[in-house]
């Protein structure tokens, strides 16, 4: 499987024959800025947000290069990632641009306290920083993979039923609280018949729950009632598409990756879609995106460790250290769960948070190697087919 390396541009650039364009994204007009070597016109316009008119601006600008005997062959458009995400990536290139999309944390940034901020200058940014990506140097910006429709749309599942668990815990902890200002700290709003017992509540003063903190509870229980259904309807949804076609797209890699005792298909699914799927370089790359390595601070005699640099899918590092903990469970006899338990054989509680983030990253690293090349992690129990 061909892997993606994102970092540099894997195309030899000639710039003599290439036109390199930035675009500046909003809501309602799109900034566009243009490259050509040797030609001293400043390339800039502002356009109505419509892919239509950013196509024949190009095509304008390649035209004009044209008649002052620049023949340019290949044209190469960058933006940053944001709201509108890669669609735009995918109808230029399937109109025969070469689109890509600028993580935007990539980008390096002046440090002054104030500094000018405008979507020119912003271009100009961009420009230097989408030059150098062509010319193939290190360190000038990162470039996304951009999905296709089907893979973007594979990730919805997961991220409302995120959404929707977030929105649970808000609403349970809402009615908690309210239901604490009154004094009442033995009443479990998350029982099924909570609501037929709010009227039957007293406070320590022998009051029933007065009328509008009454009302607001039962709308409140409304709610969670509401989320309650599509949360379930969300992983009813997913288990029928595993049985009705377990080999269709990715089920195949969720279900051998379910198949790990302290994996479920809630897990699997996220990490599917989120991570394992994607062509990685390598396992470095694959911790990275995880989001699960260090940033050190080095600087003549001082060094020291700044902790997780954060950089990844914070989606996927939530989970992985979720499932690090579930593994010391269930994975009691695992390579992976007998190294940690010789790292913190000293049961200090800083040193158990610390190795547990190391676990996660070798535990991503293995499953994606698992689901990747077939390779079981050592001593890890499987459940049976």
């Amino acid at each position: 499987m061909e892997r993606n390396d994102l970092s540099r541009a894997l195309v030899a650039f000639d710039q003599n024959s290439t036109l390199v364009a930035v675009v500046e994204l909003s809501l309602n007009d799109w900034l566009v800025a243009g490259f050509v070597a040797g030609d001293t016109t400043k390339r800039l316009k502002k356009l109505l947000a419509d892919p239509d008119r950013l196509l024949k601006q190009l095509l304008r600008w390649r035209d004009e290069a044209a008649k002052t005997g620049r023949a340019i062959e290949r044209i190469a458009v960058a933006f940053e990632a944001g709201r509108d995400g890669f669609w735009l990536a995918r109808w230029l290139r399937s109109r025969g641009i070469e689109a890509y999309v600028i993580h935007a944390s990539s980008i390096p940034v002046p440090r002054q306290h104030r500094r000018a901020k405008t979507d020119r200058l912003d271009t100009e940014t961009l420009m230097r920083a989408f030059l150098g990506w062509l010319r193939g140097e290190a360190r000038h910006c990162q470039m996304a993979a951009i999905p296709t429709l089907a893979e973007e749309d594979a990730k919805r599942p997961t991220r409302e039923h995120e959404m929707l668990v977030a929105e649970r815990t808000r609403i349970t902890n809402r009615m908690t609280a309210a239901l604490i200002r009154l004094g009442i700290r033995n009443f479990n709003v998350k029982l099924v018949k909570a609501a037929a017992r709010l009227a039957d509540l007293r406070t320590p003063e022998g009051e029933p729950v007065p009328p509008h903190t009454l009302a607001e509870l039962m709308r409140d229980m409304a709610r969670l009632a509401l989320v309650r259904d599509q949360i379930k309807a969300i992983e009813q949804a997913r288990v029928q598409r595993l049985k009705q076609s377990p080999q269709q797209g990715t089920h195949p890699m969720m279900l051998i990756l379910a198949k790990v005792m302290g994996v479920g298909v809630e897990t699997a699914d996220l990490l599917v879609h989120e991570v394992l799927m994607r062509h990685l370089r390598d396992q470095r790359a694959v911790a990275r995106y995880g989001g699960l390595t260090g940033s050190p601070d080095e600087s003549g005699s001082k060094s020291r460790e700044q902790g997780l640099a954060r950089a990844g899918n914070a989606r996927v590092r939530r989970a992985m250290l979720q499932l690090a903990w579930r593994w010391l469970r269930f994975q009691k006899d695992s390579e992976l769960t007998q190294w940690f338990r010789l790292r913190t054989a000293d049961e200090r509680a800083g040193t158990r948070k610390t190795m547990i983030i190391a676990l996660a990253r070798k535990l991503l690293v293995a499953l994606w190697r698992y689901v990747n090349e077939g390779v079981v992690p050592q001593g890890v129990v499987l459940r049976a087919a």
